[in-house]
């Protein structure tokens, strides 16, 4: 029978980007989960990719962040600040910006179903999707 697990949001983190970027992400069967943290000033130049996966909901945690939909409406800016969440539909092409909060972080909490492919491989190297790192192949 599955159990459930309780994780801590900030603790555990693993490094993308050493001083910029901290992530650790979760999948069950139905759904992943990822928390995701920018620090500056490294975080600041870190720009992410556009990319598309099942339906998405965010919370933003601290900090903001602008999710922009290049291919849908590539003008529309969605503006999420600390205690805001964003529905994003399955396929919608997307990318965010952070804002910074006076400690220097921008820090989300991810959930997305079906799960994202890229956390569900068993391999131990943390992702996310960054417009200078190639996309991970689908396994």
């Amino acid at each position: 029978m599955a159990r459930c697990r309780i994780f801590t949001i900030d603790e555990g983190l693993l490094p993308v980007v050493e001083g910029g970027l901290y992530t650790k992400n979760f999948s069950t069967l139905r759904i992943s989960v990822s928390v995701v943290k920018f620090v500056a000033p490294g975080g600041a130049s870190l720009k992410a990719r556009a990319h598309s996966h099942g339906e998405e909901a965010s919370l933003q945690l601290t900090g903001g962040c602008s999710v922009f939909q290049p291919d849908d409406n590539p003008e529309a800016e969605f503006r999420m600040e600390a205690g805001d969440a964003l529905l994003i539909p399955a396929g919608s092409s997307h990318y965010g910006n952070n804002r910074f909060d006076e400690s220097g972080v921008s820090m989300r909490l991810n959930v997305v179903s079906p799960p994202r492919a890229e956390f569900v491989a068993k391999d131990a190297a943390p992702f996310y999707p960054l417009a200078d790192v190639p996309a991970k192949p689908n396994p």
